[in-house]
């Protein structure tokens, strides 16, 4: 399976600003492009904060010191890596409590921004396609099993398994494995073991 990667959902070219852009610039560029914050960025592309909407309202109603990126902005920056999954950006957003993540390269320049509504992408995908990757990634490739085992049921992202498995121990490797792939919301089993079939045919 392939997960997608911070690359793959991030917003590219993403606006940044200079630690001297003004209270003023600041608030055209998030009403020009329709963002809440910006990364701020040294000489060097380099995030050395961020300024969102709620830096500039704080400031607004302060009323005191200079109104530039530097003097509003958060800092320090967390910023993620391209190569990163969704996941592990999701868990670092949870543990930082922010909303998005600047990225950076292996030199630590700026190259996009990731936010809490890129993440949301991950469970946009189609139904087909999720059933599909269970069927060919999961059941066939991982677990080599015959796609005619598990019948795969998808409905926005609920994942219904069904079928007969060889071995009661399957069951759980495969839903875990089914909540593992992009979109999935949810997994639902329904699934049986011969030895079940078995044992209830004995009783």
């Amino acid at each position: 399976m392939r997960h997608r990667s911070v690359a793959d959902l991030m917003t590219p070219n993403a606006v940044a600003v200079q630690p001297g852009t003004s209270f003023k610039e600041i608030a055209r560029l998030l009403d020009e492009y329709g963002i809440t914050a910006v990364p701020v960025v040294d000489h060097e592309n380099r995030p050395v904060g961020v300024v969102s909407e709620a830096d500039l309202l704080r400031r607004h109603t302060a009323k005191d010191g200079p109104s530039t990126a530097e003097a509003m902005m958060s800092s320090p920056v967390v910023t993620a890596r391209p190569s990163w999954t969704a996941v592990e950006a999701a868990r670092l957003m949870e543990r930082h409590r922010v909303k998005r993540l600047p990225v950076v390269d292996a030199g630590g320049r700026l190259i996009g921004v990731l936010s809490r509504s890129d993440l949301l992408q991950l469970f946009l995908r189609r139904d087909r396609l999720i059933q599909e990757e269970i069927r060919e990634d999961v059941v066939v490739r991982i677990l080599r099993l015959s796609p005619a085992a598990v019948h795969i049921d998808v409905d926005e992202g609920l994942v219904t398994l069904s079928g007969t498995l060889e071995s009661p121990e399957l069951a759980p490797i495969l839903v875990q494995l089914c909540e593992s792939v992009d979109g999935v919301v949810e997994v639902i089993d329904r699934l049986v073991a011969q030895e079940d079939e078995g044992g209830e045919g004995s009783a």
